[in-house]
């Protein structure tokens, strides 16, 4: 049986992501299921999640302040939150990706930049072509998974990650020190990372994510709380 994996999209863009991050989630052994609202997603029927990209997330959550060029979704933002509580809680393994990894953060009390770009000294990208450069930090579960060479990304993304929830840890920065990837070294499995992984499918660093995942929720689904991975990808 493949482990079910529930998975949260935009509404404004869904229809053409959702396709991208089953696919991923099907070569590395699982089933995606599409969440858009809240009383759709029955947690008893997956066993694991994927909180995907999308709007910006509105400081409300986090006690920061509106900016004008933020577009935002409440519903999806109070669903997400409840979403991301709930795997905590429940000890399902969760990977977050762009505004998912964000929402991870925010959900365990962390904090983020709405205008990262202002605040780093990164170079700006607007492309699904993996053309960023982040350094993955040793002896995290990241670079276990994906090896410790430096990795190119794509990047989509304005907000980023300022103060970290609590029980996370950075596991990757790009070069102008941005924050491009949180995990939390225990379990459950628990990653955020910025880049879109869903659109490098051809990239064997990037299925390495959703493998993650996808044995992480299967160890779940037969009783194990599986701790994260040690070992770095073939």
């Amino acid at each position: 049986m493949r482990p079910r994996i529930g998975v949260t999209v935009s509404r404004r863009s869904g229809w053409r992501i959702f396709p991208l991050v089953a696919l991923n989630i099907w070569l590395a052994g699982g089933r995606a299921v599409k969440w858009q609202q809240r009383d759709r997603a029955d947690l008893k029927d997956v066993q694991g999640i994927v909180i995907g990209g999308g709007d910006d997330i509105s400081p409300e959550l986090y006690g920061g302040e509106l900016v004008a060029s933020a577009r935002l979704d409440p519903d999806r933002d109070a669903f997400e939150r409840w979403l991301a509580e709930c795997a905590f809680e429940l000890g399902m393994p969760v990977l977050g990706i762009c505004r998912g990894a964000q929402m991870l953060n925010v959900a365990l009390g962390g904090t983020l930049h709405q205008d990262a770009y202002a605040v780093h000294k990164s170079r700006f990208y607007r492309t699904v072509l993996p053309r960023k450069t982040v350094h993955l930090q040793p002896c995290t579960q990241l670079a276990a998974l994906s090896g410790t060479d430096p990795m190119k990304v794509n990047a989509l993304h304005t907000q980023a990650v300022d103060r970290l929830g609590a029980g996370f840890v950075v596991a990757a920065r790009d070069e102008g020190g941005m924050v491009q990837a949180i995990e939390r070294g225990k379990a459950p499995f628990a990653l955020g990372v910025q880049w879109h992984p869903e659109h490098l499918f051809y990239a064997r660093r990037q299925r390495q994510l959703f493998r993650a995942l996808i044995e992480a929720a299967a160890a779940r689904a037969d009783g194990d709380p599986a701790e994260p991975v040690n070992r770095t990808a073939a």
